[in-house]
């Protein structure tokens, strides 16, 4: 009965948790700008050039935006792929998990998801979070391929934002999701999240920096 109780009173937000959330969002908003900024200056010429066509303009600013995305994710390098790729992974899935879990606490069902409990024991999304991170992680290591790095970025992201979402429970050895103990889980996926922009825009940097350095970095 405590931790239904327990379980009915929302988390409060510290200072320290809004904070890293300003800092991981700001940080992520970033890392979205850097590279939005660069497809809005390529896309400016079409629109000064359709000014009398409003419409035409925003279709070609549209498929020039989705053609420069396409060919600047197969340009970059292989390591900034997977950063990107583990990022966004990682954060679309915490977002969605806490979404999700926040609608389940009044329904038993939303959409495709539910609590799944196997006879008495109700199992947490940090198990699929930990088995999928666990393979991604081999499969890398035993594979050795950069080329498929990028794609086990994917998993591996899904995997930390599942388990990192319920990191109270593990470093508490309880359910304590909604009680105020589970904040700690949301200050470390905070944390996890502006510690993977800052490391996305930090290689993104650095690799336009050895471009623009002059003279120019040798190759191996």
């Amino acid at each position: 009965m405590a931790l239904i109780g327990r379980r009915r009173h929302g988390l409060r937000a510290d200072r320290a948790t809004v904070a890293l959330g300003a800092v991981a969002s700001a940080l992520g908003v970033a890392v979205a700008g850097v590279e939005l900024s660069r497809v809005w200056r390529r896309s400016e010429a079409v629109v000064a050039e359709r000014r009398e066509e409003p419409l035409l303009a925003a279709a070609e600013t549209v498929a020039e935006t989705a053609a420069v995305a396409r060919r600047g994710y197969g340009d970059v390098s292989t390591t900034e792929n997977a950063l990107f790729n583990l990022f966004a992974s990682f954060a679309t899935t915490f977002i969605t998990v806490r979404t999700v879990t926040t609608l389940l606490r009044d329904r038993r069902r939303v959409g495709p998801f539910r609590d799944l409990v196997v006879g008495h024991r109700h199992i947490h999304h940090f198990v699929p979070g930990i088995v999928l991170s666990l393979v991604a992680g081999t499969v890398a290591i035993a594979t050795r391929s950069e080329e498929i790095e990028p794609l086990l970025a994917v998993p591996f992201g899904i995997g930390m934002g599942l388990t990192l979402d319920e990191s109270a429970l593990l470093l508490e050895l309880d359910d304590v999701y909604w009680s105020e103990e589970g904040i700690l889980s949301v200050q470390i996926a905070l944390a996890a999240l502006a510690v993977l922009s800052a490391t996305a825009l930090a290689a993104r940097f650095l690799r336009r920096g050895e471009v623009l350095l002059d003279p120019p970095l040798a190759g191996p």
